[in-house]
């Protein structure tokens, strides 16, 4: 299975990644060893979606980094933020 995950970091921006496993690259952005992580700073795990293969994990992620999914994981955080 693969992952698809995005982040949310103190800056307020957003990483949107795949991955067939969420903890070890969950670590590697922690210690920095990712570009990402550089830009985010701390994060939090916003979503995560499982998908069975890379195709379909990388349709979703690219949706997801285009206008239409920026504003349907905008949509998503103002439902999960406390009131």
């Amino acid at each position: 299975m693969i992952t698809l995950y995005v982040l949310k970091g103190g800056t307020g921006k957003r990483y949107v990644g795949i991955t067939n496993d969420l903890a070890r690259r969950l670590k590697e952005h922690r210690s920095n060893r990712s570009k990402g992580s550089q830009v985010i700073g701390e994060f939090v795990v916003l979503h995560t979606e499982k998908y069975p293969d890379y195709k379909a994990a990388r349709k979703r992620e690219a949706f997801l980094k285009s206008g239409k999914g920026r504003e349907w994981l905008n949509k998503l955080e103002s439902q999960s933020e406390p009131a």
